[in-house]
């Protein structure tokens, strides 16, 4: 049988058929454009439908389709009359028009029971709970013809199905779902002004729930936890790292971490029942070494960037890096921190500077494993900076653990295509198709490179300079 993963990301759509045994037979790739004004980002709903459809119909022009699942962004909300019509444009992830809703939700609740009910450990004005707040105040008239809250993942599979429906691991970010049950948070809903009869049905990830052109429609999973499932995330032993721009972080728990006044770190619903993941990330990695060759080695490539960092010894003789071009996120939440090369002489030169680079995210890791306890035996990397075979090998040696890259790079699409499987009972559980379906391909395993030193710089420097506590006493002197 063949199984049809999407993934619809901020700007783009990407569509992969796969094999019941994992072999990819043809992928689709759709770009779209924002409608951006100030802090509002929108997009037109029945776009995101043409589009969905519009890589359904190529997909099926190649190759047979057995069975249809979704992942998306999260936080994108369309508003819609009871008949489906929507009664304004898509409001997107990005949008922060309801920052000040996000402030009067924080002081009603408490971040703590925020996060002890939601799993968010903040409140912005991008949460849908925080949207329908400002939409009630701001566009009444919208609001009044509103009769349905759909994230942008129950869109798509209303727009197939027909099915007024959703599942936990999209609602994790809306604020008005109840973790801990994977039910709505009724106190919330009495907050914020709407009954049930707004909210979709839930069902499990991974569930048939419908039918598209007599083609099975399953429930999916958020875009991250789609992309844990399909790297084989199933459980404490393996956690995923992607380093692209940002550097993010998915790891596995079987409850809620405790509450951390000081801490940004949210956790979310895993697809599998009863399992939770906590999800960090670096604003800055990938692009740490991108502005650094844009800006300062211009007339080299990347690869051309690591042959000169591999001469370089570990600890980059003294030279040590913070990472924090735009602010920190995690562990240290700061957006003050500022980026830094600290121990700088004439003795450095350009494979000092980019190889302090690489170890600064590999330090970032290390301190994020250590912060969240992971207990893990192995990281499975993505993104573009698993294709140093330098810089996974730096990450293997700072954390002790062995990396290894995948060989299937569309990882959210063969996890969403694992949940249509298990929707259509080709596969007993997810855990089954990962067993059978994601494949290893390269292995960095520690080779007992001494980076101990280093790592306590690193810490040292990061406590002295992205401490808010001594960012306070500055601004106060």
């Amino acid at each position: 049988m063949n199984l049809l993963g999407i993934d619809v990301g901020t700007t783009s759509l990407k569509a992969v058929c796969f094999r019941d045994n994992g072999e990819r037979l043809h992928e689709v790739n759709l770009d779209y454009t924002l409608s951006t004004e100030g802090d509002r980002v929108e997009f037109d709903p029945a776009e995101y439908v043409r589009i969905a459809k519009k890589a359904i119909e190529e997909i099926r022009s190649v190759c047979t389709v057995d069975a249809i699942s979704i992942d998306t962004q999260g936080e994108t909300m369309i508003l819609t009359d009871e008949n489906g019509n929507p009664t304004m444009p898509a409001i997107v992830w990005l949008d922060n028009r309801a920052t000040k809703e996000a402030e009067e939700i924080a002081e009603k609740f408490g971040l703590e029971t925020l996060y002890r009910t939601t799993g968010q450990a903040e409140c912005t004005g991008g949460w849908p709970c925080c949207k329908v707040l400002w939409v009630q105040r701001n566009l009444p008239e919208a609001w009044k013809k509103t009769k349905k809250i759909f994230l942008l993942e129950d869109w798509l599979l209303w727009a197939l199905s027909g099915e007024f429906v959703t599942e936990p691991t999209i609602q994790s970010s809306s604020l008005y779902l109840d973790i801990t049950k994977e039910d709505w948070w009724d106190e919330m809903l009495e907050y914020i002004g709407i009954d049930r009869s707004y909210l979709p049905a839930i069902h499990p990830a991974g569930t048939k729930i419908g039918l598209f052109d007599g083609i099975p429609v399953v429930t999916g999973a958020l875009d991250q936890i789609a992309g844990a499932v399909g790297v084989g995330v199933v459980d404490g032993s393996v956690v995923s790292e992607m380093t692209g721009t940002i550097m993010a972080i998915c790891a596995v728990t079987e409850s809620i971490p405790p509450f951390d006044p000081d801490s940004k770190i949210p956790c979310h619903l895993h697809a599998l029942k009863g399992k939770y993941v906590s999800l960090l990330w670096s604003s800055t990695a990938g692009m740490a070494l991108k502005w650094f060759r844009n800006g300062f080695a211009k007339d080299l490539s990347f690869r051309e960037l690591d042959e000169l960092a591999a001469k370089v010894p570990a600890g980059c003789e003294g030279l040590t890096m913070l990472p924090h071009l735009c602010g920190s996120t995690m562990p240290v939440y700061n957006p003050d921190a500022r980026g830094t090369f600290w121990g700088m002489t004439l003795a450095h030169g350009v494979g000092h500077f980019a190889r302090s680079i690489l170890e600064a995210v590999a330090f970032t890791l290390k301190d994020d494993l250590e912060c969240i306890g992971a207990k893990c035996d192995e990281i499975r990397i993505t993104g573009g900076g698993a294709s140093s075979p330098l810089w996974a090998q730096i990450k293997a040696d700072v954390t002790g653990l062995k990396l290894c890259t995948l060989k299937e790079k569309e990882s959210a699409c063969l996890g969403t295509a694992i949940l249509a499987g298990v929707g259509v009972g080709i596969y007993a559980s997810v855990e089954e198709a990962c067993q059978r379906l994601v494949k290893t391909e390269k292995v960095y395993a520690p080779q007992g490179t001494d980076y101990c030193a280093a790592y306590r710089q690193y810490k040292k420097l990061d406590r002295l300079l992205n401490d808010p506590k001594n960012v306070i006493q500055e601004k106060a002197e």
